[in-house]
């Protein structure tokens, strides 16, 4: 087993720290890109690594190594050069690019340089279809490229020197490229101040101000609450919701009047019969509103269907909810029906209609008979498969 750096080691403690005691799993995915950064792939080491530090088995780990195509399960080259071959790219030229690459380094998908430098892959998408074709170096763009610009980018890179991407920052190599995706900064001076945004980009910034549009405002400093600590304020929450719905009933019991209620001829209703409350005649709380039977049966419908701000409740007291009903089939469309079912009588022993069960039956026929002329017991020939 590798053994990694002690710095290696305090990324990890860090990173495991980021999260709450009960989810220090979610540090998978950045302790994966840790061990990367140190060996330029996550090896059956790595792997191993991951599963001690976060108390998981190694099946665990690797199911999630292997899941993710940015985790290389090999080792790959100082820099790994992406090309998109999706739809748009390769519609303006993607595959065309991809393939004088291969060609002009010798290798293919996934395949590395003789000298350690180029890992070549066609990649299925970059998000960037609005700079295609696009190439991308260690995860930084290069766009609107042609095979004589991408050949000229991985020139440069085996001379040792390092071109300037289209957007971002000045390119870097893949193990230090993991760092940052582990979430440690770019230590390199002046590792950001380079590059650029796209005009594209900055077209969609400039419409968000001019209309306005900004995000929503973050602490970065919000805790994060544990588990245990969110289901207490939930169960809290709850408690106290249902204490003031007991209060409610309680207060709208000692409110209700004493006085006999009138029925509607006048008289006093029955001793011991409360009066209707909305609520519970129909399980609802809203005030009781007029029913809308004034209005027409196709609006009335088409409320129901599409209800607005205006729509009455559908269960407030004295609401009618108009129910759809099938209309009578005509004469014709009946016969037509009876006419369809004597022609697609169902099949027996639960096959589909239109089944010819005859072949079924002839080969099951000759299984048995080449069985029972084999000498095989029909039990025996039955578990091997030979009878049905």
């Amino acid at each position: 087993m590798t053994v990694f750096t002690e710095q290696t080691r305090e990324r990890a403690r860090e990173i495991v720290s980021r999260y709450p005691a009960d989810r220090s799993r979610s540090a998978l995915l950045p302790l994966l890109h840790l061990v990367q950064a140190e060996e330029g792939y996550v090896s059956p080491a790595g792997v191993e690594f991951c599963a001690e530090v976060l108390g998981l088995n190694k099946a665990q780990v690797g199911a999630v190594a292997t899941f993710y195509t940015m985790y290389k399960r090999k080792p790959t080259g100082d820099y790994l050069v992406s090309v998109c071959t999706n739809t748009m790219c390769n519609v303006l030229g993607g595959q065309d690019v991809y393939d004088t690459l291969a060609e002009h380094l010798g290798v293919g998908h996934d395949e590395t340089t003789a000298d350690g430098k180029i890992t070549l892959e066609h990649a299925e998408c970059l998000a960037a279809c609005d700079y295609g074709p696009v190439m991308t170096v260690n995860y930084d763009f290069f766009d609107n490229v042609d095979p004589r610009g991408a050949v000229g980018v991985v020139d440069e890179l085996r001379a040792g020197g390092r071109p300037m991407p289209t957007r971002g920052a000045r390119l870097c190599t893949l193990k230090e490229m993991a760092v940052q995706l582990a979430g440690f900064a770019d230590e390199r001076e002046g590792a950001v101040a380079d590059g650029g945004p796209g005009e594209s980009s900055l077209r969609g910034l400039r419409l968000a101000q001019q209309h306005g549009i900004s995000a929503p405002g973050f602490d970065p400093n919000t805790p994060i609450r544990s588990k245990a600590e969110a289901d207490r304020v939930a169960a809290e929450a709850k408690a106290k919701a249902e204490a003031a719905e007991k209060a409610k009933a309680d207060a709208a019991a000692k409110s209700a009047p004493d006085a006999p209620v009138k029925g509607g001829d006048g008289a006093s209703a029955p001793t011991g019969v409360e009066p209707a409350q909305p609520e519970r005649a129909t399980g609802s709380t809203t005030p009781d509103v007029k029913a809308p039977d004034d209005k027409s049966p196709q609006v009335r419908t088409a409320e129901t269907r599409q209800p607005d701000a205006a729509t009455a409740v559908p269960d407030a007291p004295g609401t009618k909810v108009p129910a759809d009903s099938v209309p009578p089939a005509p004469r014709d469309a009946q016969e037509a029906e009876v006419a369809g079912v004597a022609a697609n009588p169902p099949a027996s022993d639960g096959k589909p209609a239109g089944d010819d069960a005859g072949a079924q039956e002839r080969n099951l026929k000759e299984a048995e008979a080449g069985a029972g002329g084999n000498g095989a017991d029909p039990a025996v020939a039955s578990e091997t498969g030979v009878q049905k």
